[in-house]
């Protein structure tokens, strides 16, 4: 029963995980289905515009960065579909035929024209519904709809809710920077209490750090998408072109963390115990830094913390050089490389931070972060809201 209950409360947290994740955006589709229907019923007056409220939440339905492209290519298969069927029934006239035949040509035309699945499946839906109702006036109406529906995602997307790229590159920043804190200590647990169940734990919680970084790539893809195309952004290309660049150094930090833990967990005999210690202090520097990796003065304390640890990698590099054949020799090296990584991330030239693991520096300074860019509006909302309190 204990165990059904723990599996209970796991799958409880990871579904409210998920909502709370995706809660924004679920509200933004619901909202903007409420809308559209609004708009075809009292603006247009369809009587029953089920396909406007329909085309915006599909529309909206795609990762952040995609939605515009999205709400297009429903818009390209809906009007294929309508013209596909309208031709069909007035050539062959309400028949399995006719069905047939604009099912095929709406398809092949979207296809020919580089339509991605939702293109295929709007055109088909568009031209069969249009032929099944036998109804000349049920293409234009859908059409109409399409049209509200996607117009009201294409504003959601790109004016009203256009998502801050660099905001969503330090969201996915944190997530793999917890991923790697949680690794480190659950190693340096590992160490101090020579468990070896605790030790492929920290190796296991890596699968989520490969998740975490395969996430941030796509979010990488998904903030150059969105200030390329987003005209609220495309004239702040600037701060999202450094922040991806700092954002792919997590990529080899990710493989130092890998390197730390298997090399560390695999120390055998007393020399692993010296370990503990400094991989915990990267465990509290890199956590620390997960919490605001956008901010300068958290940047900076990540940065004195590294060179902090470092000097206690270097006592224990004193162990390693008196005994040459020492198991420390792999951790040590891979504990050095990971802590630069973490100032090349934080802001520190690639160059000072090689150099800074292998000596006392305490005038390392980073760089200034990207900033954050708002919308015009989005500024005055917040002013408002400090205002108001």
């Amino acid at each position: 029963m204990s165990h059904v209950s723990n599996s209970l409360r796991s799958a409880c947290s990871r579904a409210a995980g998920r909502i709370h994740a995706d809660a924004w955006v679920l509200l933004q589709q619901a909202l903007a289905a409420t809308v559209a229907w609004i708009l075809a019923t009292h603006v247009i007056d369809h009587r029953r515009p089920f396909f406007a409220p329909m085309a915006a939440v599909v529309a909206l339905n795609a990762p952040l960065g995609q939605r515009g492209g999205n709400a297009l290519r429903l818009l390209q298969g809906v009007i294929i579909g309508i013209l596909a069927g309208e031709l069909a029934l007035g050539t062959i006239g309400a028949t399995s035929g006719a069905l047939f035949l604009a099912t095929l040509v709406s398809m092949v035309t979207s296809r020919a024209l580089g339509g991605t699945p939702l293109t295929l499946a709007q055109a088909a839906t568009a031209a069969i519904l249009t032929v099944s109702t036998g109804n000349t006036h049920v293409g234009p109406e859908r059409l109409i709809d399409a049209l509200i529906g996607g117009g009201v995602a294409l504003v959601f997307s790109q004016v009203l809710f256009t998502p801050e790229p660099v905001r969503l590159l330090r969201r996915a920043e944190a997530g793999a920077l917890t991923e790697i804190a949680n690794a480190f200590d659950l190693t340096a647990k590992a160490i101090e209490e020579d468990d070896q169940e605790q030790a492929d734990r920290s190796i296991e919680s890596l699968r989520n750090l490969r998740d975490r970084l395969a996430e941030l790539g796509r979010t990488r893809d998904a903030s150059k998408r969105v200030s390329r195309t987003s005209a609220a952004w495309r004239s702040r290309l600037e701060p999202v072109v450094q922040e991806s660049e700092d954002a792919g150094q997590l990529d080899l930090l990710g493989a130092s963390a890998l390197m730390v833990v298997r090399t560390a967990t695999a120390t055998e005999g007393d020399e692993r115990e010296v370990l503990a210690p400094a991989i915990r202090e990267l465990a509290a520097v890199v956590r620390d830094l997960a919490q605001d990796p956008g901010d300068r003065a958290v940047r900076q304390r990540a940065v004195d913390g590294v060179l902090q640890a470092a000097r206690r990698l270097r006592s224990h590099a004193g162990v390693q050089d008196a005994v040459p054949d020492s198991s420390l020799t792999a951790p040590l090296v891979a504990m050095r490389s990971a802590a630069a990584d973490i100032m090349v991330f934080a802001g520190v030239d690639t160059g000072q931070a090689a150099q800074a693991i292998h000596r006392d520096d305490d005038d390392l300074h980073v760089h200034k972060p990207a900033p954050v860019p708002h919308l015009a509006f989005k500024r005055s909302l917040r002013l408002w809201k400090r205002l108001g309190n």
